[in-house]
């Protein structure tokens, strides 16, 4: 059947090099886990959890979504891809403006973090998540892949995602008191918002660089 699955030992998917890659490359900085800490900061732990849950649910099916349509999704990118690159570091430049920009930590019940489909339509424009989704389709989705195999790994990589990335809405959400300080604000807003912007330039000079237009 199309959604059957081999054995654990035919497939091994369920394997500690996927589990590991993913989880190294969820709990690395990037852009979304700058915008968590920075939601943690804003709006605490809680109010953040479906910036959380966005991330993670959008990261899956993003990996379910390219792992069915491999073939087609690198012929997409082969041309599309800088594109996608322009709109996901503008947005960050963007972001990294904003929490230059922003004052005291706002109340717990004032503002709007990012929603569940905000977090998870960024997926679609944030290059790390585009090198890490391309990574884990191809080097661990087994020959001859069926829905299934994309089934699951979709599972896992969501699963492994979410409490990594939660250690930073964390890290943000324990920062808040200290925050309260306009010195230690500022400090923090200006590293939070310079690692922005410089990832947003890495990822935007290097996709410059793969596009020959460099």
């Amino acid at each position: 059947m199309y959604w059957s699955l081999s054995t654990f030992e035919e497939q091994a998917m369920l394997s500690w090099p996927l589990m590991s890659y993913v989880a190294l490359m969820s709990i690395t900085p990037g852009p979304n886990n700058l915008m968590l800490a920075a939601s943690g900061v804003n709006f605490g732990w809680r109010r953040t959890v479906p910036h959380m849950l966005g991330i993670s649910g959008g990261h899956g099916l993003q990996i379910l979504l390219v792992s069915l349509l491999l073939g087609w999704v690198l012929a997409l990118l082969e041309h599309g891809r800088l594109w996608l690159a322009l709109a996901g570091c503008g947005y960050l430049f963007w972001l990294s403006w904003q929490v230059w920009r922003a004052g005291a930590p706002q109340g717990r019940q004032s503002g709007k973090p990012l929603g569940f489909i905000g977090a998870a339509a960024f997926q679609w424009v944030n290059p790390k998540a585009w090198v890490m989704v391309i990574n884990t389709s191809v080097l661990f989705l087994p020959s001859g892949a069926t829905a299934g195999h994309s089934l699951l790994l979709a599972g896992i990589c969501a699963l492994v995602n979410l409490p990594c990335i939660a250690v930073w809405a964390g890290m943000g959400e324990a920062l808040r008191h200290h925050l309260a300080r306009e010195r230690v604000r500022l400090w923090f807003n200006g590293v939070m918002a310079t690692a922005m912007a410089a990832t947003a330039g890495y990822l935007l000079w290097d996709e410059l660089l793969i596009a020959g237009v460099m």
